[in-house]
């Protein structure tokens, strides 16, 4: 006997003890399987790298979107701003090997080093903004197609003129910045054929003091609405006391008495469609820029704010008449990427 129990019992007993620390760790396991309630209270890593600051409009919707998703959807967000392409391929890389399973970003100054890295990690979901398009097997792409909202902006622009002149001041003459400042260009000549347009590009995503300057001298030069594809626009239209259209995001704020309207982003949906794809194992590599349009939620024209009431009606019929036909695949606005010239 040993301790009042035999040999066989206590040799029982272990064999017992030891199974179960065996089914223990297959149970541990198995919980950890994709699809097990485990693995789905595990929250799905997103990181994003950004060239520029959060405040720039475009990375600015990204980052929003992204910072919805972590309240919404659950996800752990972390993102790098004002990085420079030198150090590109080093911040995707030690996101890729912290355990992030998406990460998001802007490509545009670093097309080939991302790339290039991407291929290195299979594993993990890339989603970049591109200018070209995606590749196997996990470097997808997305763009801001926000030229319908911008269109019908540009028919608010050329009922809204008095001096028959508008104008635009915009990053650099890139396909993603030309198709925006030509649909707006468009709408207004869509009211009045006889428009004369004004172009400034200032050479940079993020100089709000220069696009302030070259907005002032399209001022001069006879512009009563101006579409503010970048910071600092706004800013000279307020001073001058002149019309103005925003971009990317709804920046009443900025110029409550000023700024009527202008097209929005809304990342959303692409950001959403994205991590339900990499949460259910399905990720691919390909174009998301269906989700920027209108139809899928992805951009709008933003309220009207203090304009509702002094907008004419027959204006905000048009828009509203140009819209439903847009909605209901009726009219397609043009993609012009050429880049567009002053009269």
């Amino acid at each position: 006997m040993e301790n009042g129990k035999s040999k066989i019992q206590s040799k029982r007993e272990g064999l017992s003890r030891r199974s179960l620390l065996e089914l223990g760790a297959l149970g541990l396991a198995a919980a950890m399987l994709p699809g097990s309630a485990l693995a789905q209270d595990k929250k799905l890593k997103v990181a994003a790298i950004f060239a520029t600051p959060t405040e720039e409009p475009w990375v600015h919707q990204i980052h929003v979107a992204l910072q919805r998703a972590e309240k919404e959807l659950g996800i752990e967000y972390k993102w790098s701003e004002k990085v420079q392409t030198a150090d590109f391929s080093r911040v995707m890389r030690e996101y890729a090997q912290g355990g992030y399973e998406l990460v998001l970003g802007d490509a545009f100054a670093a097309e080939r080093e991302s790339r290039r890295t991407a291929k290195q990690f299979p594993k993990v979901a890339f989603l970049f903004g591109s200018g070209a398009g995606p590749a196997e097997p996990n470097f997808a792409v997305f763009d801001n197609w926000i030229h319908e909202p911008a269109y019908l902006s540009g028919l608010i622009a050329g009922k809204m003129s008095k001096s028959g002149t508008i104008g635009a001041v915009a990053a650099m003459g890139i396909p993603e910045v030309n198709r925006l400042v030509n649909a707006f260009f468009a709408g207004a000549r869509e009211v009045n054929p006889n428009i004369k347009r004004k172009v400034a590009f200032i050479g940079s995503f993020f100089d709000p003091p220069k696009a302030k300057e070259a907005a002032i001298a399209q001022i001069d030069a006879g512009v009563d609405v101006i579409y503010a594809e970048r910071f600092g626009v706004i800013e000279a239209a307020v001073e001058r006391k002149i019309l103005a259209i925003s971009n990317m995001s709804d920046q009443s704020n900025l110029g409550p008495d000023t700024v009527i309207t202008g097209p929005v982003w809304d990342m959303y949906p692409t950001v959403e469609h994205a991590i339900k794809l990499v949460k259910a194992g399905v990720f691919t590599a390909q174009d998301y820029g269906d989700f920027s349009r209108m139809a899928k939620g992805g951009s709008f024209l933003a309220p009207y704010h203090k304009f509702d009431k002094t907008l004419p009606a027959d204006v905000k019929e048009l828009v509203e008449k140009k819209k439903a036909e847009i909605l209901d695949g009726n009219f397609r606005v043009n993609v012009d990427e050429d880049t567009p010239v002053s009269d």
